[in-house]
């Protein structure tokens, strides 16, 4: 039986390039994952189906940059403590639009600590995210919300194998660049591509040339595929070919990946955004940051980022080193917090509108 836990040698190595170290569309992402590992492509295609059998990897999957493609925004909602975990359920279970659903709280009362649910939700274009929260607070009984699109994207790539290591402060030679957030119109063959190609993999999926099953699907011949998921890379509507590890519930064998989600905010002033989140996004440890503007509500918090790890007080001290970075080159910040994520699922929210025309059809027979 293959060893299937995160921190065996060989699939440390494995997950340290295939967490998130393939950009974009490969042709043959396994052997890209064998090349950059060093470990031989069918040991490297046993381990990930072992993996992802077992629990341990908890998708395998094309990502999308689907900023570009949908309406999205990080949404806090203040639901009252008797309906949060029902509230929680329905998100899950009942929204393919909402992604990632996290209960967080902070370590004293402080700005927005009251909301306490928090979700990544994305509308396909043509639709309102407004209208779609308040149709989510309706079902779940939620007292307000608040909506904070992406401005713009510094750090997106989930490696919690290979973070595991970083130094303290650790961080990139030249601050982040922003990636902007805008608009793209595809058509209705690039839609079925699309579709099949982020669709996730089952064990069974894992092998060599394996797009070729998603191009029948697609209705396409393979080389078809191929040029339209290389022009859709070229318009940076593609993310990475990852490995998603299970990093908050505990393997079959009842390890952990990580036991701690910190979402970490800045204010600063108006009009240094880009300057901060680059300085913010340049450092290692963190696996999101984004510039969103979270209100008075958070006290105009509007640089955010994410680190996960297994040691509270290490988080808090990279998190020091980020201010220190950022005292060090003069960007004041105004107020700062992190709230520390507790009961979380995460899935790929849907961005299909014929999907999104068919789930509102149903809410509203419901």
């Amino acid at each position: 039986m293959l060893p299937v836990e995160h921190n065996d040698p060989i699939n440390a190595r494995i997950l340290a390039i295939s967490e998130d170290k393939i950009e974009g569309f490969m042709r043959e992402p396994f052997e890209e994952i064998a090349d950059r590992s060093d470990v031989a492509v069918d040991i490297v295609m046993a381990r990930i189906s072992a993996m992802l059998r077992a629990g341990t990897i908890r998708r395998v999957r094309q990502t999308l940059l689907a900023t570009n493609l949908a309406e999205g925004a990080l949404v806090a909602w203040k639901v009252p403590e008797d309906k949060i975990d029902a509230a929680f359920d329905w998100m899950f279970q009942r929204d393919p639009f909402s992604g990632h659903v996290v209960l967080r709280s902070t370590d004293t009362a402080s700005a927005g600590s009251d909301y306490k649910l928090w979700t990544t939700v994305k509308v396909p274009r043509g639709f309102s995210l407004e209208a779609h929260c308040q149709l989510l607070a309706k079902n779940v009984g939620a007292e307000r919300f608040r909506l904070m699109p992406a401005k713009g994207i510094f750090t997106l790539g989930v490696g919690h194998v290979r973070r595991k290591t970083i130094e303290t402060g650790s961080k990139a030679d030249q601050p982040a660049k922003m990636i902007p957030v805008q608009s793209v119109n595809l058509s209705e063959r690039e839609w079925n591509v699309l579709l099949a190609l982020k669709r996730e993999f089952t064990p069974e999926e894992i092998r060599p040339s394996p797009w070729t099953a998603r191009a029948s699907e697609a209705g396409v011949s393979i080389e078809e595929f191929f040029h339209v998921a290389e022009e859709l890379n070229a318009r940076k509507i593609i993310g990475r070919f990852s490995t998603f590890l299970e990093h908050i519930k505990p393997s079959a064998g009842g390890v952990r990946v990580t036991r701690f989600n910190a979402l970490f905010h800045w204010a600063v002033p108006a009009g240094r955004e880009i300057e901060a989140g680059g300085e913010v996004g340049r450092h290692h440890i963190l696996t999101h940051c984004y510039w969103r503007e979270a209100g008075p509500e958070f006290k105009n918090v509007n640089i955010m980022a994410v680190a996960h790890g297994t040691d509270k007080q290490l988080l808090l001290d990279h998190k020091a080193a980020i201010d220190r970075h950022l005292r060090s080159i003069g960007i004041p910040v105004s107020y700062t917090n992190v709230f520390w994520g507790g009961r979380s699922e995460i899935k790929p929210s849907e961005i299909s509108p014929h999907i999104y025309r068919g789930w509102l059809a149903q809410q509203s027979r419901s």
